[in-house]
């Protein structure tokens, strides 16, 4: 199967749902009926102590889920380290400064994770957070 969505392209983030499903608040969305994660990043992730972005390297940092307290790999965080076992693929979408849209960055693939100490979470006690690395699917290895 060929990428689902068009790269650069912007999409409505209801309509996303609307069209396969899973959660609408929060990062990490796991659409139980299509074999996708969706990862939502942008710069209101920063109020909870999320850092997401590129590295020097061509891949991808991007925070876990969990807003109070350790990061631990349940829900979200399990299904984006887990996702190539699982048969699922990860598509990462960026907030724009139109308000419910997003646009999309591309497929990506779980390299490694680090945990990080002395991130503040949302009532801005230190804590671990899970930090992934994430790599972009090149485009020929989507296809079949």
């Amino acid at each position: 199967m060929g990428d689902p969505f068009q790269y650069d392209a912007e999409y409505r983030r209801r309509d996303l749902h609307n069209l396969f499903g899973g959660q609408l608040q929060g990062g990490i969305s796991t659409p139980s009926k299509h074999p996708m994660v969706f990862l939502f990043t942008g710069d209101t992730g920063e109020l909870y102590g999320y850092q997401d972005g590129p590295n020097s390297d061509g891949t991808f940092h991007y925070t876990g889920e969990g807003q109070l307290g350790d990061m631990t790999f349940t829900r979200g965080n399990k299904a984006i380290r887990d996702h190539a076992g699982e048969g699922k693929t990860l598509h990462l979408f960026q907030k724009t400064k139109r308000p419910g849209y997003v646009r999309y960055v591309g497929e990506m693939k779980y390299v490694d994770h680090e945990d990080v100490e002395g991130v503040p979470d949302r009532d801005g006690r230190p804590r671990k957070a899970i930090v992934f690395r994430l790599a972009p699917v090149p485009v020929r290895d989507r296809s079949t």
